[in-house]
């Protein structure tokens, strides 16, 4: 089971400025750049130079040659813009790129809570395409499978989730308009064979996947607290550990935990994320900050770290054409309360 794209997290935003890159598993080197720029200067859209972003992205595992391309390909996408500082190259994320990963940590950050306020009510797609349309079957499924739904029946699918129109929109334009969308809400038939909604997600393989995250990250946690884990391992941990969670808001089908199957492991995955996450803050933007400084000459370094319940704020993000300034709030110490 693989995470899908950064779409996915995304919900009901104009993205025609911006392209953020589809996720590989494993996460690709633009990946891990749109993670690191938005860890560290999400709020304050702060320049970082080019050069320490091309160290931090090889602490992270990724070749210098690879790293350079991913910021050329994000410069490119309308994900990052440059400038000149001296000798040097600077990049920061565009507004729109901010606030679209802004909204994006929103919903990765409050999507328990969203499940838990569910209404009741399935938003169902059905949609019908003739003998030939392969491209356009793939481009459909592909789409739904990044905003969350999942199919019940051939050519009908299911999410818990409302459908902006926006979003429905674009769906429509796939199929030439042979789709119908509504929300409705599931009927027993008594003594009648009939297959529940939930039964369309593979609950088994979801619990597997979220059993091996607190397992991966639980282990890591007794080094958290202590304060153990720094410099360079602090910057890819926390980073990983945001990837590797972001999945499960395509993956989990966002139903009340009364519904799901007992011991629904949601919860236990968030408390590690958010331990995790927040517990690395402090470690992390220290070592963000000296390598900047290293790197930028006589840059100031901008940057600042967010907490989980910071990104369920939403949007607070520097417009174009305003000056960030390191005078913003800046976490220099690990947020309180991150324990698990």
């Amino acid at each position: 089971m693989n995470p899908f794209s950064l779409e996915a997290v995304l919900p009901d935003i104009a993205t025609e400025s911006v392209r953020l890159p589809r996720r590989q598993t494993g996460g690709s080197p633009q990946d891990t750049a749109v993670t690191l720029l938005a860890d560290y200067t999400l709020r304050t859209r702060g320049w970082l130079p080019s050069a320490a972003i091309v160290e931090l992205l090889g602490e992270a595992g990724v070749s210098t040659g690879n790293a350079r391309t991913a910021i050329s390909r994000l410069a490119h996408r309308g994900v990052l813009e440059s400038r000149q500082h001296g000798r040097r190259t600077a990049y920061r994320l565009t507004t729109a790129a901010a606030t679209a990963l802004s909204i994006g940590g929103r919903a990765l950050a409050g999507f328990t809570t969203q499940a838990e306020s569910w209404d009741g009510q399935w938003t169902v797609v059905a949609f019908s395409l003739p003998h030939g349309s392969d491209a356009q079957r793939r481009a459909l499924r592909g789409r739904l499978r990044w905003l969350g739904f999942t199919i019940l029946y051939d050519g009908l699918w299911v999410s818990p989730q409302e459908l902006p129109d926006r979003k429905a929109t674009e769906l429509a334009d796939i199929t030439g308009g042979a789709i119908t969308v509504f929300r409705a809400r599931h009927v027993e038939f008594g003594s009648i064979a009939t297959r529940d909604p939930l039964a369309a997600w593979d609950l088994a393989a979801i619990a597997g996947e979220y059993q091996a995250y607190v397992e991966q990250w639980e282990a890591l946690l007794p080094r958290v607290r202590a304060g153990d884990v720094v410099g360079p391992e602090a910057v890819r941990t926390r980073t990983e550990v945001m990837d590797a969670y972001r999945q499960f808001v395509v993956l989990d089908p966002r139903l009340p935990q009364r519904l799901m199957p007992p011991g629904w492991p949601r919860e236990r995955a968030r408390e590690v994320f958010v331990a995790v996450y927040d517990g690395l803050a402090g470690a992390a933007l220290t070592h963000v900050t000296e390598a900047v400084a290293r790197r930028g000459g006589t840059m100031t370094p901008d940057v600042a770290t967010h907490s989980v319940a910071d990104l369920l704020d939403g949007p607070q993000v520097v417009p174009e054409g305003s000056a960030s300034t390191s005078s913003m709030v800046s976490r220099k110490s690990p947020v309180a309360g991150a324990g698990a």
